[in-house]
């Protein structure tokens, strides 16, 4: 069973996004009984929401409904618990490892690390302050970042 969690700042964004789409290859791909997907964030302003609204609008132009998600902030035993633990930027990437148990550091990494052509240099762009095209931009960046952790995942993991 390989575990992952994708974070950003408040968990009602870029992360959820993140969480929809990947869950949604997974599904496609017939690999859900071997995949753990969660999302979270490095702060709890949106503990027990839904995701925005132009998150979940975008998300569902796609065919992917994000409405039984809810924010959470990162526990510090998700540490623990994930195997991989995709940062949107690198802002969260750094909080997260300031509290992370050093002996679990090596599973924090940024999303785009796995992207093919990465368009957001490394960072997902956080959209909240953004109209409608900012989300659908960072939908696009999610989305090529998400095609290349699944082939990297199947590259080194049997699934």
């Amino acid at each position: 069973m390989i575990k992952i969690l994708f974070v950003c700042l408040g968990n009602i964004c870029r992360s959820p996004t993140a969480e929809g789409i990947f869950r949604h290859k997974i599904e496609q791909g017939g690999y859900g009984d071997n995949v753990v997907i969660d999302s979270a964030g490095t702060g709890a302003w949106h503990v027990g929401n839904p995701p925005d609204s132009r998150s979940r609008q975008t998300a569902l132009k796609y065919g992917i409904n994000l409405e039984d998600l809810r924010g959470r902030k990162v526990a510090r035993q998700d540490f623990a618990d994930y195997d991989y633990i995709l940062a949107m930027d690198r802002d969260n990437m750094r909080n997260m490892m300031a509290i992370c148990p050093p002996d679990h550091q090596h599973k924090i990494s940024l999303l785009l690390n796995y992207a093919e052509n990465d368009p957001g240099n490394g960072e997902v762009p956080d959209p909240y302050n953004s109209g409608q095209d900012g989300f659908d931009r960072v939908y696009e960046i999610i989305k090529r970042g998400c095609d290349g952790f699944l082939k990297y995942l199947m590259t080194h993991h049997a699934l």
